[in-house]
């Protein structure tokens, strides 16, 4: 059984997993019908919010659940809110009915490397075993740390299931429709003047063949998983051709709500703080233990994310920013990047 399979990861996660002829049935869950094709995986209308997902795992015999239901922007969840609810309470609704289930042999948790957070004192990499440097105060950051104690919650109660939680760096790709896209897909970029931020990626593919490796292979453990190397932003940016604009910390707010009402991308402040800082995370045990090696490297993963996308007319800059920070800050702005026009690379800060 795969949970979100309306969205595109999760929808991908199981017709790879259908298409894998050692699995006899998989099961797509989720509170809406699937926008993309499905294949052969069987969709299933529910919640995973309401304790009768139990009554779903029973029924339809379920041994093993891939749980890639966890919402990344409030936005596509209707706000806070119900992000929360569908990350934190779906998920302990999810474990309770598997609790239950004595069929249940295996569970695959999609998890995400904004468990560690980022900040300016954190190390040059993280491993599986570092805590988080910063405090979760909201966003996804907050609600991945709280999924993944209740999953190791489960894993202590259930000793009997294979427990594998997968902490992924950001997806890219051609077919990946996420804030991190958008954001680069803006056609003026906005970045934190003075800072440079380390990034990677994990390639869509790669992203779905870790979850079937998963799912395929008994492998208990938490493990990193992202694509070989880093790209500073400012690399990025120059990679993707467009226009940057550098902007001081203070305005990083105020952009962003400018970004959001103009429907370019949804930022939310972890991932404002993570384009400040970056975060890198060490996979060397996803290579040893885990036994998976990513085909594309983080460089490769964003030029084929660049290569899907297409060049247009380059709106205009201070008209953009001018909307959220009025005249003066935007002329204080540029007088501090010290340059006439809004260009160069930057990050956003909280």
């Amino acid at each position: 059984m795969v949970t979100g399979v309306s969205r595109d990861a999760g929808a991908r996660c199981a017709r790879r997993l259908a298409a894998d002829p050692t699995i006899d049935t998989v099961i797509g869950i989720d509170v809406v019908p699937p926008r993309a094709e499905l294949g052969r995986v069987r969709f299933v209308r529910a919640d995973i919010r309401n304790p009768v997902i139990a009554k779903v795992i029973a029924g339809e015999d379920v041994d093993t659940v891939v749980h890639t239901g966890v919402v990344a922007t409030p936005g596509s969840a209707g706000g806070r809110s119900s992000m929360k609810e569908i990350n934190v309470i779906g998920t302990m609704q999810l474990l309770a009915a598997c609790q239950k289930a004595p069929g249940i042999s295996k569970l695959v948790v999609k998890s995400s490397t904004t468990v560690y957070g980022a900040g300016p004192r954190d190390p040059a990499m993280f491993t599986e075993e570092m805590a988080p440097r910063a405090i979760h105060q909201t966003g996804l950051s907050k609600d991945a740390v709280e999924v993944e104690g209740y999953v190791r919650g489960f894993a202590r109660r259930r000793p009997d299931v294979c427990v594998t939680t997968l902490r992924m760096a950001n997806w890219i790709g051609p077919q990946t429709d996420s804030p991190m896209t958008r954001y680069f897909a803006m056609p003026v970029i906005p970045t934190v003047l003075g800072f440079d931020a380390r990034l990677q990626f994990l390639h869509e593919n790669d992203g779905v063949g870790a979850i079937h490796h998963a799912t395929a292979n008994d492998l208990p453990g938490t493990f990193n998983i992202a694509g070989d190397g880093i790209i500073y932003l400012s690399q990025a940016i120059r990679r993707l051709g467009h226009p940057a604009a550098r902007l001081p910390s203070f305005t990083a707010a105020g952009t962003a709500a400018v970004v959001r009402r103009a429907r370019l991308a949804d930022f939310s402040p972890d991932q404002i703080t993570f384009l400040t800082y970056g975060r890198v995370v060490d996979t060397t045990r996803m290579r040893g233990e885990f036994g998976f090696a990513p085909e594309y490297t983080t460089a490769a993963a964003f030029d084929d994310f660049k290569r899907s996308q297409r060049p247009g007319a380059i709106t205009s800059a201070s008209r953009l920013l001018s909307a959220g920070l009025g005249d003066t800050g935007l002329e204080r702005a540029r007088r501090l990047s010290r340059t006439p026009s809004i260009t160069g690379p930057v990050t956003l800060r909280d």
